[in-house]
């Protein structure tokens, strides 16, 4: 076990000690850069997109999923349809009919017609959000290198088989 030498400030998610250089804080918890994921599909995340509830860290749309009310619109991006109720999150639903999962849902629902689809996530890529990388356009919170989540900018990454990483 390697010693704490900075102090006792311990990562939320991983509990080991968190130094300044690689600290992200959320509601008063610290977080290593690396370990700031959505407890779902695993996205990194930044203040602009945790959503938090209790000690668990999600991205806004997981967390609408699993907390938001329940209808069309809620916890997906602007115009997608989905068949998805939250299943997958442990969530009960219950209507007259039995639910039957359509299996191109997730598919379906990541493009939107006209918009690239981002490598990182596959949602939909606005104009507004945009960030040209690799050759790809994705969001300006998913172009971060694939190992340690490191923000990137267009002129500094390096890209290998269809990923990308900063010089480090």
């Amino acid at each position: 076990r390697m010693p704490n030498w900075g102090g006792g400030k311990k990562c939320g998610v991983c509990q080991k000690a968190v130094y300044f250089a690689e600290e992200v804080q959320c509601e008063g918890n610290s977080f290593h850069k690396s370990c700031f994921l959505c407890m779902v599909c695993k996205k990194n995340l930044d203040s602009t997109t945790v959503a938090v509830h209790g000690e668990e860290i999600y991205c806004k749309s997981c967390y609408g999923k699993k907390y938001g009310p329940k209808g069309y619109g809620y916890g997906m991006g602007a115009g997608t349809l989905s068949t998805d109720k939250g299943e997958s999150l442990g969530i009960k639903y219950e209507e007259g009919q039995p639910h039957r999962p359509n299996p191109n849902a997730a598919r379906m629902g990541q493009r939107v017609e006209g918009s690239d689809g981002c490598p990182r996530c596959g949602q939909a890529v606005y104009a507004a959000e945009k960030v040209i990388g690799a050759g790809k356009s994705w969001h300006k919170s998913c172009f971060r290198c694939a190992k340690c989540g490191k923000s990137l900018e267009s002129t500094t990454l390096a890209d290998k088989d269809g990923e990308i990483y900063c010089k480090g």
